[in-house]
């Protein structure tokens, strides 16, 4: 099968920091071509990949242009300009990459995965969308939170076991992966480790102005000595702080279509402690791989039972439902059905 994959542009695939629909389309195109495929990949430069690689910029926007609609557009449309010869597209970039995906009229058919939350804004066009390209989403709960459009299928996220280090022997701290944003729960994951007695470990994006504003509002005067702040962490150092915590502590507070940091917890044998909004109920399963719960209360409580869990089962949890070759058969069997059925 000849397959374009289209990444964001903001990044580098695979990421070097922060970027995890980038390590995803990382491990897709790659797992492709593995799989014996013919991938092109589209992306910015600096990217490696074992697909042939094509870079409308020839290196990523700066970090502080996150969301820019026109370098996200300029992205978009120089890779369609090229899309000739492929039998599939397989688009992960922001919302300009599926309109341009829609003129290609199914020739090739465009498949889009769902990397983010459904909004008001975003409903009406994805159901126009949705008449012309293949939207596939990360989880079961994002597809239930809209279930006004056509799905080609459900494919959870995932990752690349051999790069997450699986260790049993744990540090009385926790962690904390995420970014500057109220949604999040930065500020609440600080007030739980706290209550529970222990130090955390916070791996925080605060890139963007929104974010920045945020974290010197809200999370620069809570810090102090329990708190150790970490910003454009390499992935071993990432690891390493994952692999040696005791649990992460993940208070989100809003509909996370997946949340890929709790599977590279569970990964390198750590527990999670989450609320169950979004698709945690589908990616942590509670009193086995960790516990969720919605109060703080009983969050703090159970940072407390993290000791009784065995980091032998997350890891094996994440082994048989969210493993990269997991992921590569789930998209294998979309372009499948949408090379065998008509455009949506």
């Amino acid at each position: 099968m000849r397959v374009a994959v289209v990444a964001p542009p903001w990044f580098a695939v695979p990421p070097t920091g922060y970027g995890g629909i980038e390590l995803v389309v990382s491990l897709l195109a790659d797992g492709l071509v593995d799989a014996g495929h013919d991938v092109t990949l589209f992306a910015s430069g600096g990217s490696r990949t074992k697909a042939k690689l094509v870079s409308p910029m020839s290196q990523p926007p700066d970090p502080h242009e996150l969301g820019n609609a026109w370098y996200d557009g300029y992205h978009a449309l120089a890779s369609y300009l090229q899309m000739t010869g492929f039998d599939i597209v397989h688009d992960h970039a922001g919302i300009v990459g599926p309109i341009c995906g829609a003129f290609l009229r199914g020739d090739p058919p465009v498949v889009h995965t769902l990397h983010g939350p459904w909004t008001e804004h975003n409903r009406p066009l994805y159901s126009l969308l949705s008449h012309h390209v293949r939207l596939v989403a990360i989880s079961d709960a994002q597809r239930a939170a809209n279930l006004d459009v056509p799905y080609a299928g459900t494919v959870h996220n995932g990752i690349d076991l051999s790069a997450y280090k699986f260790r049993t022997d744990k540090e009385h701290s926790l962690v904390y992966i995420g970014r500057a944003n109220p949604d999040k729960g930065p500020k609440e994951a600080i007030t739980i480790a706290r209550r529970a007695g222990l130090p955390l470990h916070m791996l925080l994006k605060r890139g963007e102005p929104a974010e920045r504003e945020y974290f010197e509002r809200e999370i620069e005067p809570l810090l102090a000595s329990d708190v150790m702040l970490y910003e454009n962490v390499t992935h071993d150092e990432k690891i390493e702080l994952l692999g040696r915590a005791c649990a992460m502590v993940f208070p989100m507070r809003w509909p996370e279509p997946f949340g890929l940091v709790m599977i590279e917890a569970m990964a390198c044998g750590t527990p999670v402690v989450t609320t169950n909004w979004g698709a945690a109920p589908e990616l942590v399963e509670d009193g086995l791989t960790g516990f969720r719960r919605d109060g703080e209360d009983d969050l703090v409580e159970m940072i407390g039972r993290v000791d009784s869990l065995n980091p032998a089962e997350c890891r094996r949890w994440v082994e048989e439902r969210f493993s990269g070759e997991a992921m590569v058969r789930g998209y294998e069997a979309v372009y499948e059905r949408a090379l065998g059925s008509p455009t949506p």
